[in-house]
C-alpha cells in the first residue's frame, strides 16, 4: 500500500467518524436553540439602515423631516418611520481546546469542552435564524448565513485542535468575538490576546466555563491530584484542609478574568457545567444583541 493511499484511507476514516458524531451534537444544539428562541429577542433595533422596522409616535427631539406624513394622516398623532439597524459585521466564535477543557468531575454532567461546544453551536443556530453571519475563528472559510454556515461551523468545531486564539488579522472593525474557555492560562497572556483584538475594534464576549469541583473543591481525606501530564501529580493527606485557601485563589482568578473584560468593555459570563445550559445561552445571546457589557454567572 502506498503512503498516499494509506493517508487517503486515514482521512476517510477520520471523516466518517466525524460525520457519525456530528448529527447528535447538531441536534442537541438546535434543540437547545429552539428551547430558548421564544424567550429572546432578535438583534433588530432602530438605527441606520435601509429596511423599514416600525412606526412610533413623534417625540420632541425628533427632526421635523423624520415625520411620516402619510402614516400620520391616518391618525390624530404624528408618527416617525424608523429604519432597522443592520449589523453587517459577523459574529466569530472560538472554543479553547486546552487539555484542561476536557476535565469532567463526577459532580458535573459534562466536560467543559463539551458544554462549550454545545453552547457555541446553539448560539450559532440562534444567530443564523436571525439572519446573522457567523464563522469559527481560525478556519479558512468566510462568515456565512443559514443552515450551510451552521453545518460548516459544526464540522470546523469538531476538527479544531488549536489551543490559542489566532491573530486578529481577518477580523473587521465592529466584528464580535465569542471566546469560550476555562481561562486557566496566565492572565497576562489572556490580557495580551484581548488587547490585540481590542486594538482592531473587535467587541468581545468571554464565556468562562467552570467545573463544579474546580469551584467547590469537595474533596476530603487522602486524595491524589493529577495534572495534565502523567508525571504531574500530588497526594494530599487531608484535602479538606486546603479548601479555604484553594477557593480563595480560584475566586481571585475568576475576578481577574472578569476585570479584564471590564477593562476592555467586553462582556463576561461564568457558567458552571452542573447548571442548565439554557440560562447561559439566553444571557449570552442577550450580550450579543447589543446590551451593555454585563458580568454574570449562570
Amino acid at each position: 500500500m502506498t503512503a498516499a493511499k494509506s493517508s487517503a484511507q486515514g482521512l476517510k476514516a477520520e471523516a466518517e467518524a466525524l460525520a457519525a458524531s456530528l448529527p447528535a451534537l447538531l441536534v442537541s444544539a438546535e434543540r437547545l436553540a429552539a428551547t430558548v428562541s421564544l424567550g429572546v429577542h432578535g438583534r433588530r433595533k432602530a438605527g441606520m439602515g435601509e429596511s423599514f422596522w416600525q412606526f412610533r409616535r413623534y417625540q420632541s427631539h425628533d427632526a421635523a423631516n423624520a415625520i411620516d406624513w402619510r402614516q400620520s394622516s391616518r391618525s390624530q398623532h404624528l408618527f416617525v418611520r424608523e429604519r432597522e439597524w443592520e449589523a453587517a459585521a459577523a459574529v466569530w466564535l472560538w472554543r479553547d481546546n486546552a487539555p484542561s477543557m476536557g476535565f469532567r468531575s463526577r459532580w458535573a454532567t459534562t466536560s467543559k469542552s463539551e458544554r462549550a461546544g454545545l453552547l457555541l453551536l446553539a448560539l450559532a443556530a440562534l444567530l443564523v435564524r436571525g439572519g446573522e453571519k457567523i464563522a469559527l475563528l481560525g478556519e479558512d472559510s468566510e462568515p456565512g448565513q443559514g443552515r450551510k454556515a451552521l453545518t460548516r461551523a459544526a464540522f470546523s468545531l469538531a476538527r479544531s485542535t488549536a489551543e490559542h486564539l489566532p491573530h486578529p488579522s481577518r477580523l473587521t472593525r465592529h466584528a464580535q468575538l465569542v471566546w469560550f474557555s476555562d481561562f486557566l492560562g496566565s492572565p497576562s497572556e489572556i490580557r495580551a490576546q484581548m488587547r490585540r483584538y481590542h486594538a482592531v475594534g473587535v467587541t468581545g464576549h468571554l464565556v468562562h466555563l467552570v467545573d463544579p469541583a474546580e469551584e467547590d473543591f469537595p474533596y476530603q481525606g487522602r486524595t491524589r491530584f493529577e495534572g495534565m501530564s502523567q508525571t504531574d501529580s500530588q497526594i494530599v493527606g487531608r484535602a479538606e484542609s486546603l479548601r479555604s485557601l484553594y477557593q480563595a485563589r480560584f475566586a481571585h482568578h475568576g475576578e481577574e478574568i472578569a476585570a479584564l473584560a471590564r477593562a476592555h468593555n467586553w462582556t463576561y459570563l461564568r457558567h458552571r457545567t452542573d447548571k442548565p445550559a439554557t440560562l447561559a445561552l439566553i444571557a449570552l445571546y442577550g450580550h450579543i444583541g447589543g446590551a451593555q457589557p454585563q458580568h454574570r454567572a449562570s
